[in-house]
This record gives C-alpha cells, structure tokens and sequence, in this order.
C-alpha cells in the first residue's frame, strides 16, 4: 500500500489556486485535518527478511548491525530507516500551528476483519454497499453516529468502526516486500466469541 492523504477543508467552494495555498502553508481556518492511511501498511516499512521472518525497526537493526540473525546476511532496509537517517526532529515532534491528522483504514478492510472475512468476499462486499447506501460514502460511514452505525451494521462492526476512529488498533509493519496489517480485533477476542457463539447453541 502506498502512502495516500486527503484533506477536510472548513471553507467550502474555493477556487483550484485558493485550494492550493491551503494545502501549501497549512493556513489556520481553512485546512481542518488531514486523513491518512496508516504507513505501517507499506511493505518496506520496517527492515528485514521476509524468507527469514525477522522483521526489525530501525533501532532493533543497529543492534544487529544491519545483519539478519537468522542468515547472517544484510538485511534490506525499509523506509523508516530511512526516515529517521534524515530526520532532523524528534520522534513525535510538532510543529507550531500544524492541522491535525487522523489515519484511516479502508471500509472493507475495516467490515473484513470485523466479519472474519476477506475484504474482497462477497458478504463484505453486500455489508459495504449496505453501509454506502445508507451513509452516502465511506468517509459518512467512517464517522457516522454510533447509534445509527448500530443499526444499520450491527454491535460488531459499529465497534470495529470506533476502534479504528480512535486509533485503537494494532499495527503490525511491512517488510521486505510483505504488507503490514492493521489488526482490529486480537485472536483472543475472536476465540471468545467463537466459544460464546458455540455455548450458545445448547
């Protein structure tokens, strides 16, 4: 997944020149936020081998040297090792004035993980135009009211939608090659609730 962002603007119907030194200098007043996906998901975020399933950040390869400690070979080095060479503030730095962001995943990753399905199935993709039709499109249903998320989707995916919201999800980084994930609920939370479901039947 490659980086993407889009931004809210508070002032409707500008003009393409108005949009444009909005974005340039951040004005104050006009740039509300910016939405982004997570960089996690990129498949060279992090560096390591993919053959040897070593995944490292940055300061766990220095440690190593730059070596794979399962083959002993130079590891191939991802972007936040890159990132953080060329830094010239610390991690978590913000600038004086900056518009706020908020990282987003995709509807149907967001229904897939919530379903136990893949995102490209058929039964996320009927939940998905449900959602669309209801809410008018993604970013509708992505910061819809919880009541009504209820409603139309169910508990799981209205909590599965709130987690995502408020950036409570787990990140698990790409590596040489290999797509990071964003895990919304953990293997404990699904087992549970496969054994409720199973209890429940009796």
């Amino acid at each position: 997944m490659t980086a993407c962002s889009c931004f809210r603007i508070l002032i409707p119907h500008l003009t393409y020149d108005e949009l444009y030194e909005a974005i340039r200098y951040k004005e104050k007043g006009r740039l509300a936020c910016t939405y982004e996906f997570y960089p996690e998901e990129g498949k060279y975020h992090f560096d390591g081998h993919r053959a040897c399933n070593v995944s490292f950040a940055p300061e766990e390869t220095k440690k190593n040297n730059g070596i794979c400690p399962v083959c002993k070979r130079p590891l191939t080095i991802g972007v936040m090792n890159r990132v953080e060479a060329l830094a010239d503030r610390p991690d978590g730095f913000k600038p004086k004035g900056a518009a706020p962001f908020e990282s987003l995943v995709p509807l149907k990753e967001i229904l897939g993980d919530a379903m136990g399905k893949l995102p490209a199935s058929r039964a996320v993709d009927e939940q998905y135009f449900s959602l669309i039709k209801a809410f008018g499109n993604e970013f509708a249903v992505l910061h819809a009211q919880p009541a009504k998320l209820r409603k139309v989707a169910g508990d799981r995916v209205a909590e599965a939608i709130r987690r995502v919201e408020e950036g409570k999800v787990k990140k698990v980084a790409g590596y040489d090659g290999e797509y990071g994930k964003i895990i919304i609920f953990e293997e404990g939370e699904k087992k549970r609730e496969v054994g409720q479901q199973t209890l429940g039947e009796f």
